[in-house]
């Protein structure tokens, strides 16, 4: 089969290999094994993933060759598979010096018996010393910048000097071990990568034989993607942050890949796969569809793709298995820390409505996979507790990791008990693990993806681990199979994956299981428990984030309450504000999850967004200054609304000296209505006075922006003229005093006779 073709650092290459010459190669008698520099080959999760050698532990690394491997087969050996394995690529000098002697073969461990070998070699490389080949010649000499194509082939079994001499069934740890000689230096180990070859079946030889019960397989099919729509419009009206889905639907892309995939893959497995659908990314999609902007005014270009995307997933989803993520696969244990219930519930239940409406198939009811496939018992407590009073019947089944259980034994779903019971089907963290690669190493460099596509990681241990639970575990376990909800994976990596579930359900080792009868299943252990595992909290959206997310919310919440339908033929409040909605849940996406910069930039998104609507309610700027007539004479301001529903305001004048602004009750504006509010204030003194002026809602949300009036006024304040009046009283009184003062001092200067009417007549004598 055709790979991505893909790209080893000098001192790791990528790779998942064989080793027999090519024809004309020529074969080097060397030592056993040439390992002058300590190194550690790439580990068995990052199959095709590239690792720098160190040229002593601590030390700088140096680089010396890149290894590019285009071709692999096969990757599953059954017996009817060819009885060689068979690499071609080439090899290219890196570095700054010539490398000579370039040499390379296969070695391989024994076979891996038990689960945990297995997952010990999932994280780091398992022992391929078992059996170490003659080296086979692949450049005399590379000059910097240099280049090298090989073919190498190797026997399966056998005794000859190439053959990796595999004589019976098994998991094998595999190692391509190239050696060279660079200037100044020893011969040594350049590159290197260890990898597991699932072994079914031995060409000629010994086939595993069947466990007693097949094994149960479900594949979970992601279809999703991070947030990227800005905002929902009419044709040609809706915005997204980039144009990246564009190349993502084309051919070659990652979202038209994992599509093609999936209809390959259902004719055979219709019964075992069920698409899950994050319904953000349906609802971008069809906006795309009708014709779309780029945020900063560019024409989208992938509304043909989008639209053929679309119609293909409609087809190839009718009448089969769906489940719908939470919207924009929303935090649910974030969303819960921050205590934001309403928008926890609309996450789990707009998804199903949309999926429905746009690709006429309803999704399994009531059934959440949290990202990650962990929830902490807060959350799960809101999640399947009913809200009759919100339409909301509460989750009734959970797909959950097993690292978010307790008290759960096996691979068949378990009950959660409480007063409202719950299924929890649980998803196989070793296949699924096997698929993400590990977290600590870079993703896997391919030289030909898209670079939208980022960096894709391959599907070989995942193989191995699929061929194990099959062919050696098998007794009826469940298997479900969950990609990485953004999977970057070539299509042929894909294609090979779910080839090999094929070949397992052909070959009887399993069995097709569907999601449905797992999740409407009858438990039979029913005292599990959730649990939270740390290194899952530690992922979370950031408390930074949570909080302005909050913020947003208490924000719109005032907005919507400010608000009313004008008619029927006038838009609602919820017309307005769900969209609003929506980009929160974009802004608290488990895709930002050690993200925070996509976290920051979706917030700041979202709270654009929020002001933009509010900034549609204002004031107006008046085109001159204001003269009052009179000391109470009130201030004409005028408020508009662009928002197509009815909003009631509140007129906030800002403390301005002079001016003293009197109480004044909410106003009614009109859908896009203007008004002339008479404000009443007193004038306290003459004079020019800025006064700033904004619209609030009942609530205190500011709408528009605040702006400045001049307000002019020659008249006289009523307290103004009360003290002038006091004034004038208290004047009057001080003059009469003093005059009453002044006439009794000058009466008393002057020795006046007292008056006739004081005087006594005198009796006369006899």
């Amino acid at each position: 089969m055709r790979l991505k073709k893909l790209v080893c650092t000098a001192a790791a290459a990528a790779f998942l290999l064989t080793a027999t010459p090519p024809a004309g190669a020529v074969e080097q008698s060397q030592p056993d094994e040439i390992d002058a520099l300590p190194f550690l080959p790439a580990p068995a999760t990052q199959v095709w993933a590239t690792r720098s050698l160190s040229a002593q532990p601590g030390q700088q690394e140096q680089q010396f060759l890149r290894l590019d491997i285009d071709q692999l087969t096969p990757r599953f050996v059954t017996s009817d598979s060819p009885s060689t394995v068979k690499i071609t690529g080439k090899i290219v000098n890196v570095g700054d010096r010539k490398v000579s002697d370039i040499v390379l073969r296969l070695e391989r461990g024994e076979p891996l018996d038990t689960e945990d070998d297995l997952r010990k070699a999932l994280r780091e490389p398992a022992a391929a010393e078992a059996v170490q080949p003659r080296f086979t010649n692949v450049a005399t000499v590379l000059e910097p910048g240099q280049q090298k194509d090989f073919s190498l082939e190797v026997p399966l079994r056998g005794s000859e000097p190439t053959s990796i001499a595999i004589e019976q069934p098994g998991i094998y740890p595999i190692l391509a071990n190239v050696n060279g000689k660079p200037d100044y230096g020893g011969q040594a180990r350049l590159a290197a990568l260890s990898t597991l070859l699932p072994v079914l079946g031995v060409p000629g030889g010994e086939t595993k034989a069947k466990p007693g019960a097949a094994a149960k397989l479900t594949v979970l099919w992601p279809m999703s993607d991070r947030p990227r729509l800005v905002r929902l419009g009419g044709a040609g009206q809706s915005e997204l942050i980039d144009d990246e889905l564009a190349a993502s639907l084309s051919v070659n892309g990652r979202l038209y890949g994992l599509l093609q995939a999936y209809e390959q893959a259902i004719s055979s497995m219709s019964t075992a796969m069920c698409v899950a659908i994050d319904p953000d990314l349906l609802r971008t999609v069809q906006a795309m569809s009708t014709g779309y902007k780029v945020r900063g005014g560019a024409e989208g270009t992938g509304m043909v793709e989008a639209k053929l995307w679309l119609d293909r997933l409609k087809l190839a989803v009718t009448g089969r298995c769906v489940v719908a993520l939470p919207y924009a696969d929303a935090d649910l244990v974030a969303l819960n820390r921050a205590k934001l219930g309403t928008m926890r519930t609309l996450a789990v239940t707009d998804g199903p409505k949309l999926i429905q409406d746009v690709l006429s198939v309803r999704p399994l009811p009531d059934v959440v996979w949290p990202e990650d496939g962990v929830l902490d018992q807060s959350t799960f407590d809101e999640l399947v507790t009913p809200q009759p009073d919100q339409g909301y019947t509460g989750v009734k089944s959970l797909l959950l990791d097993p690292t978010g259980l307790t008290d759960a034994p096996g691979t068949a779903p378990v009950g959660i008990g409480g007063e409202h019971p719950v299924t929890a089907v649980k998803i196989d963290s070793m296949v699924s693990d096997a698929l993400q690669g590990s977290e600590s190493r870079p993703r896997t460099l391919s030289g030909v993806a898209a670079p939208v596509e980022g960096q894709p990681v391959s599907v070989q241990n995942a193989l191995a681990v699929l061929v194990f639970r099959a062919g050696w575990q098998g007794d009826g376990r469940n298997v479900l199979v969950a990609p990485p909800r953004r999977w970057h994976a070539p299509l042929s990596e894909m294609t090979e994956f779910l080839a090999t579930a094929q070949k397992l359900l052909t070959g009887g080792y399993a069995a097709q299981t569907g999601l449905e009868e797992l999740t409407g299943s009858t438990p039979a252990v029913t005292n599990a428990k959730v649990a939270y595992p740390p290194e899952a909290g530690a992922r979370e959206i950031s408390s930074i984030i949570t909080t302005s997310v909050t913020n947003q919310t208490v924000q719109l919440n005032g907005l919507v309450a400010a608000m009313q339908q004008e008619d029927s033929a006038h838009a609602s409040p919820a017309d307005l504000a769900d969209p609003l909605w929506l980009g929160l849940l974009r802004a608290m996406s488990g895709a930002w999850r050690s993200n925070e910069q996509g976290a920051r930039s979706a917030a700041e998104i979202s709270q654009a967004e929020i002001d933009a609507l509010t900034g549609m309610v204002g004031v107006t700027q008046p085109n001159s200054p204001i003269l009052l007539g009179s000391g109470d004479s009130p201030i004409p301001v005028t408020i508009t609304n662009k928002l197509d529903v009815r909003v009631t305001v509140r007129i906030e004048l800002a403390d301005t000296p002079g001016i003293r602004a009197l109480d004044l009750a909410d106003q009614v504006l009109p859908a896009r209505g203007e008004r002339v509010v008479r404000v009443p204030v007193e004038v306290l003194r003459s004079g020019r006075f800025p006064v700033n002026v904004r619209l609030t809602t009942p609530e205190g949300v500011p709408l528009g922006d605040t702006v400045k009036l001049e307000v002019s006024s020659s008249a006289y304040g009523t307290i103004t003229v009360i003290i002038t009046v006091i004034a004038g009283i208290a004047l009057v009184l001080l003059s009469g005093r003093r005059i009453y003062k002044r006439v009794r001092a000058r009466n008393g200067e002057n020795g006046a006779a007292p008056s006739i009417e004081n005087v006594t007549p005198e009796k006369s004598s006899a």
